[in-house]
């Protein structure tokens, strides 16, 4: 099946999408309730889209993460947390549950990664990045399995 016959969730099923992005505003109140601020949420979202492969998701927080104050130096390293100092404990327990999460299907939540992360982040923080990450996995899977188009930007001036 090409690109063009390829279904497309979101305009296949609106109700079921719809429903969907009901569930990520949820979500995100949940986050912005515990204390998971705007920037760490959109990092959290553009990492496991990259470890997913979603270039259209990708793209729609990496735009995200610059409005919400992330720098062009943290986004790129996002690829490489482990070996740079650019982010915090906090951020990186985020990150390390982020991958958790992602590949889940591997180990589950390793107990090493969740008695880590629950060392750093609260409860509460613990909830609301495991709610992003089950939401923005979901809208990969839907953003992927319809090859939504990522069309080269136009430069700015």
């Amino acid at each position: 099946m090409s690109e063009e016959q390829r279904v497309h969730l979101s305009r296949s099923a609106p109700a079921a999408f719809r429903s969907l992005e009901a569930f990520a505003k949820a979500v995100g109140g949940i986050a912005a309730e515990s204390g998971v601020e705007p920037r760490l949420k959109e990092l959290v979202q553009v990492h496991a889209s990259q470890l997913n492969g979603c270039a259209y998701c990708v793209r729609v927080h990496v735009d995200r993460a610059l409005a919400a104050g992330a720098t062009v130096d943290e986004i790129t390293q996002l690829a490489v947390w482990r070996e740079t100092g650019v982010f915090t404990e906090r951020e990186r327990a985020a990150l390390e549950l982020t991958e958790a999460f992602t590949f889940i299907s591997e180990e589950g939540i390793p107990d090493a990664v969740y008695d880590h992360v629950g060392g750093i982040l609260t409860e509460e923080e613990y909830v609301a990045l495991s709610w992003i990450l089950v939401s923005i996995n979901a809208f990969n899977r839907v953003a992927i399995a319809g090859r939504y188009e990522v069309a080269p930007k136009e430069p700015t001036a």
